[in-house]
């Protein structure tokens, strides 16, 4: 668990206006039993997307009259000997419903404890709070009381004696407190002895210090991620890695399951579905690869750790994300919660993940390997002396032209240069150059011409270009029948004309037998005559990736598949209107990786 959090942001969260947060998030009910009079409450969810009056105090049936937030400063030197009654001001921000005035209290954050008072009308009440789930966050201080909860389990929680049973320190030194419903004062809150019967309540918050230990022992087992957010892939993110650590000299199993998100609040972002996980298994020592298994909705996969301590205490969890099932619009949000729990039945860890359908927009680039290419070999027809048939008009009679693929002795390599517009911004075209960096006014542009690029800024600017593709000055681009996407069969055709004095390969401007010209360098030959023109049909064929968890990680930003190119040379023309042509295939693999997100292609 991550062991520092800053109180001075619970205070930026807990003044936010009261307007309600549009956010994207998956949501889960807390549901936290309270008595007639003053209860601590820790809150495993944050609901700050409301505020406090929408939540709490536009409800007439609720019966809550005050909630305190415990927010000490960020000092960790608080120097509290004995439970505080809340007081505003330095350690608490406070809600009323009954105030006329500005609260400094107006929105509920998660992992925070809080004081909550309820009328005495109401003998008990079940308080349900929806909100994000968080990863556990604690701040422990050895300089005096801590006022927090423990994430148990929600039915049939541990006694604080099996619960602490795991960790020595804090059962041996353990001073706690816990309040009884009604009015503070004197044994309320009240020393806990009992620990053999009392339950490690969800959502109940206790204070408790344990001398000059230092405990970091909240759970079972530790998670340790890096930032806030949970398992958050966005819409780029393929694969997220956390850390699982035995705290117990026991081993122990922790199993993760994928829950569906409950339905989000009014004003929130629609959830369309589940994000579609795979967790990595064991490493294939063979070929280098991981295994991996599918973590559907309502599946679970466990790991074994070995005790504290011991090699095998800890374990790395990956996640991988395949974005190939995730059908939808661009935008569309996919969220639920990853529920972890332990052998011991003490534990109940919840963690948001969340991921958008992904924009396939932008500057793509990669190559082609040619593998297999057509032969065009000609049998001629043999007379019975094995001599050539020949015709009339003394031309070698064919007999048949083999034009089947074969392997190329090595594979040659086509760049690839794709720009991909939004979805309803056009086709994706095919570049023979692109420019990015930074124009003018510093933005950050894919561009067709240097032109478009600050001067100021060519310096940090790349050009990349494709060799095989025909220069025009003007930076032609070949459009395609459509835009790059998953299990997508783009085309696009090249066109290099016969008179094409820059990139035609058979036009050779200094030698005169193939320069096009006639004898007098004057005049210009027909097509065919020492030129031909090339057409070139360019076909991507997008394939799903393999199996594989690094596959899966590389799917947001990669798409691979079949290469395929129909090279026509024509030549000259025939009677009846058609042209010499001569046809050849090429086949082949394929990979563009995204090396830029922008949308626009801007053109001179």
């Amino acid at each position: 668990m991550n062991q520092s959090r800053f109180p001075t942001l619970l205070r930026l969260a807990a003044v936010l206006c009261a307007l309600p947060l549009a956010v994207s998030a998956q949501w889960v009910t807390q549901s936290i039993n309270l008595k007639s009079g003053w209860n601590a409450v820790y809150l495993h969810v944050d609901p700050s997307h409301d505020s406090l009056e929408n939540l709490v105090g536009a409800d007439a049936t609720n019966p809550i009259m005050e909630v305190w937030l415990w927010a000490p400063p960020s000092s960790t030197l608080q120097f509290v000997q004995s439970p505080q009654q809340p007081v505003e001001g330095a350690q608490w921000m406070a809600w009323n419903r009954n105030s006329t005035e500005s609260q400094l209290l107006n929105r509920l954050v998660g992992n925070a404890a809080y004081l909550v008072r309820v009328g005495t009308n109401v003998a008990t009440y079940t308080w349900n709070v929806k909100g994000k789930p968080l990863q556990p966050s604690y701040t422990w201080t050895t300089t005096g009381l801590n006022f927090l909860g423990f994430p148990t389990v929600s039915a049939n929680p541990p006694t604080f004696e099996s619960f602490m049973a795991q960790a020595p320190d804090l059962r041996q030194n353990a001073e706690i407190y816990q309040y009884a419903g009604g009015e503070l004062g004197n044994g309320n809150p009240a020393r806990l002895y009992a620990l053999r019967t009392t339950k490690v309540s969800r959502g109940q918050a206790y204070w408790i210090r344990s001398g000059t230990v230092y405990n970091r022992y909240f759970a079972p087992f530790e998670l340790a991620m890096t930032g806030t957010h949970g398992v958050a892939y966005g819409d780029s993110l393929n694969a997220v890695s956390f850390r699982l650590r035995n705290l117990t000299a026991s081993n122990l199993t922790v199993t993760v399951s994928l829950l569906a998100s409950e339905a989000p609040p009014t004003g929130q972002s629609n959830i369309v579905g589940t994000p579609p996980l795979v967790v990595r298994g064991a490493l294939n020592t063979t070929d280098l690869t991981y295994s991996y298994t599918n973590l559907p909705t309502g599946g679970s996969y466990s790991w074994k750790l070995h005790p504290q301590g011991q090699s095998g205490s800890e374990v790395e969890v990956v996640l991988g994300l395949d974005r190939v099932a995730m059908q939808g619009s661009v935008g569309d949000l996919f969220a639920g919660v990853l529920r972890l729990s332990d052998s011991f039945g003490h534990a109940q860890v919840d963690l948001p993940v969340n991921a958008k359908t992904a924009s396939s927009a932008g500057l793509w680039v990669g190559a082609a390997s040619v593998t297999q290419v057509g032969s065009y070999l000609k049998t001629y027809l043999k007379n019975g002396d094995q001599s050539t048939v020949m015709d009339t008009n003394g031309q070698y009679v064919v007999k048949s032209v083999n034009t089947n693929l074969g392997l190329v002795s090595r594979s040659f390599p086509l760049r690839l240069i794709v720009h991909n517009p939004e979805a309803g911004g056009g086709s994706a075209v095919l570049l023979q150059r692109a420019f990015i960096g930074l124009d003018r006014w510093t933005n950050t542009v894919v561009a067709r011409q240097e032109s478009s690029l600050g001067k100021a800024f060519l310096s940090q600017a790349r050009r990349i270009s494709a060799a095989h593709l025909p220069w025009t000055e003007t930076n032609q681009c070949w459009t395609f029948s459509g835009i790059l996407g998953r299990s997508t069969n783009l085309t696009a055709t090249v066109t290099v004309p016969f008179n094409d004095q820059a990139s035609n390969p058979f036009l050779h401007t200094y030698h005169p037998d193939h320069d096009n010209l006639d004898t007098t360098f004057k005049n210009q030959l027909a097509q065919g005559a020492e030129s031909y023109t090339v057409e070139r049909r360019i076909t991507l064929e997008v394939v799903p990736p393999a199996t594989g968890v690094a596959t899966f990680a590389a799917g947001g930003q990669t798409f691979s598949g079949n290469y395929a190119e129909t090279v026509k040379v024509i030549g000259l023309a025939r009677a009846g209107g058609t042209n010499d042509t001569r046809t050849f295939e090429l086949r082949g693999v394929f990979s563009l990786n995204r090396i830029s997100s922008v949308a626009t292609l801007t053109a001179p």
